[in-house]
C-alpha cells in the first residue's frame, strides 16, 4: 500500500516488475534509468551475480510530479526470475501497490510465463490481495524476436483478467515508457 507522509506531503508509491528469468525486467529499468533527467530519478540499486542475473532485485526510485499537493514517488523493483529466489520474489511483492507482468514472447518460453503467472497469482492470494482489483499490467517483451508468439496467443492464455497489456522491446526502449504510463496511471487512480 502507498505510503503517505502528511508532514511532507509525499506519496511513495512501489510498482514491481514480474516475469521469468531472462524476460527483460531489469532492462526495462535500465532503459528508464538511461532515458529520463538524473534530476527526477535516484540512483539504480541492482544486485547481480557473476552472470549479470538478478540476485535480490533492482530498485529505481522516480520523482513523478506532485498530485493533488503531494509530491509523488514511485519505486519500481524487479523481482529475480530463476526458480531459486521463490521467497524473495514473494517478499518484494511485498506492499506494491502496482505490478507489471512482463512475458518473454519466444514461443520456448511459453510455459515458464504460465508457470510464472500462476506464481504470481498464488502469492498475490498468499498476501491477502486479488489481482482482478488490484494496479496490473502485461508486458509482450521481446517482440522482435523470430520465435515470438502472436500476441493474440500470449493474450489469450496469460492475459486472463483482459489488462492492458503492451507489445515491448525493452532494449531498445519500444513499448518501456508506455508500460511504465499505464501501470502509473493505475497505481495513481487506486489512491
Amino acid at each position: 500500500m502507498a505510503l503517505i507522509n502528511i508532514a511532507t506531503h509525499e506519496i511513495h508509491c512501489k510498482i514491481v516488475y514480474y516475469g521469468i528469468g531472462y524476460c527483460g525486467k531489469t532492462t526495462n529499468l535500465q532503459y528508464v534509468y538511461k532515458s529520463i533527467n538524473p534530476a527526477i530519478r535516484g540512483e539504480m540499486l541492482s544486485i547481480a551475480t557473476e552472470t549479470e542475473r538478478t540476485l535480490f532485485f533492482d530498485f529505481l526510485p522516480l520523482d513523478l510530479g506532485t498530485v493533488h499537493g503531494f509530491r509523488t514517488r514511485f519505486h519500481l523493483y524487479t523481482v529475480p526470475g530463476q526458480i531459486l529466489y521463490e521467497r524473495t520474489r514473494l517478499a518484494v511483492l511485498n506492499g506494491a501497490d502496482g505490478i507489471v507482468f512482463v512475458v518473454d514472447s519466444q514461443a520456448e518460453k511459453f510455459e515458464e510465463n504460465v508457470q510464472s503467472i500462476a506464481e504470481l497469482e498464488m502469492y498475490m492470494r498468499r498476501l491477502g490481495k486479488d489481482l482482478g482489483h488490484f494496479p496490473f499490467v502485461m508486458q509482450w517483451n521481446k517482440r522482435d524476436l523470430p520465435s515470438a508468439l502472436p500476441v493474440h496467443v500470449l493474450d489469450r492464455y496469460l492475459n486472463r483478467r483482459r489488462v492492458p497489456a503492451f507489445e515491448a522491446v525493452a532494449s531498445s526502449g519500444i513499448g518501456v515508457f508506455a508500460t511504465l504510463r499505464a501501470i502509473s496511471k493505475s497505481v495513481i487512480a487506486q489512491l
